[in-house]
């Protein structure tokens, strides 16, 4: 069994694969290692260069999804294809170094399950438009979760196999691990590693994956805090629901006993007690979804991905 299982997420990745694998066997070289990487549905020639490099090291294994399935469901085929006593997550981008793998495993030595990475010079010169949204949605993943951590966005992590090995994952969580590594008793911490501009192609990430990022937290919240006592989470939202709509009707009778209006001449206590009941409704119809999914996907050993092809595998 391989000491160390790199688990490399790729999607249109091709231009700096070459220059990607010789900086990652440099780098771990001195380590009995594999390196896991998965397709995810490329569009250019990611999974042809990824047959030359398997074809010269045999410590590398490839997976190619049949479609594009998104980097969570791609590193949870390389977590249940790896092998090693420790899993290192990296980017393909080139915007992780690897050379920051050696300092995270010397970290985990000291007694840690996880070691994050935070990239810690990242948005130099932009402030306002892209380092103040980004402290601010670490600052409120933070306080959410209770996991303090100053760059959840940072796929670079070193994780124990015991802490990660049964994880499975869905949506966007994979940023989201050490938080789980975390609730289940594991030891996190984070350590500053390097930010590399990208030097091919351009970022897949956009500022709008914020609010499905957020969905995620609540609902990883949510299974972790009440999904073996979910009365106590629907109970108190329907008695807050309930509040709101005799404090609207409240205030309606303070309007008519006042002489200030009718009850059919002020619609908006109506109107936001209706709103607010679909809004709730339709959380807590998302929420179930995502229940009846995992329970399908776990009960019949399925998983969120189909695999068109293996290699060393």
């Amino acid at each position: 069994m391989p000491q160390i299982s790199v688990i490399l997420p790729i999607y249109n990745e091709g231009q700096g694969l070459p220059f990607l694998f010789e900086q990652l066997e440099k780098a771990i070289g001195q380590y009995d290692y594999e390196i896991v990487a998965v397709n995810d549905g490329s569009k250019d020639n990611s999974f042809e260069l990824l047959r030359e490099v398997c074809a010269r090291n045999p410590r590398v294994k490839a997976i190619n999804f049949k479609r594009n399935f998104g980097q969570t469901a791609a590193i949870n085929a390389g977590i249940q294809h790896a092998t090693g006593d420790v899993f290192v997550l990296i980017d393909s981008d080139l915007e992780n170094d690897p050379n920051d793998i050696p300092k995270l495993l010397a970290k985990l030595d000291e007694g840690y399950d996880v070691v994050s990475g935070w990239r810690r010079d990242r948005w130099q010169g932009q402030f306002l438009t892209r380092k103040l949204p980004s402290m601010s949605a670490n600052w409120l993943i933070s306080r959410i979760s209770g996991v303090k951590l100053h760059d959840y966005g940072c796929t670079l992590k070193a994780y124990r196999r015991e802490v990660i090995k049964d994880v499975l994952l869905y949506g966007q969580m994979h940023r989201f691990i050490p938080v789980y590594c975390s609730w289940q008793g594991g030891k996190v911490t984070e350590l500053p590693v390097n930010y590399q501009p990208r030097m091919f192609g351009k970022s897949n990430y956009g500022i709008f994956r914020t609010y499905k990022v957020l969905l995620d937290l609540l609902l990883l919240r949510f299974l972790d805090r009440y999904l073996q006592r979910p009365i106590h989470f629907f109970g108190g939202l329907g008695i807050l629901s309930v509040l709101v709509a005799v404090a609207a009707f409240m205030l309606a009778t303070y309007f008519k006993l006042s002489g200030q209006k009718d009850y059919i001449e002020t619609p908006l206590p109506t109107i936001g007690s209706m709103l607010f009941i679909v809004g709730l409704l339709m959380i807590l119809m998302g929420v179930l979804a995502e229940i009846i999914t995992r329970t399908y996907y776990e009960s019949q050993h399925k998983f969120p991905f189909t695999i068109k092809e293996k290699i060393n595998l």
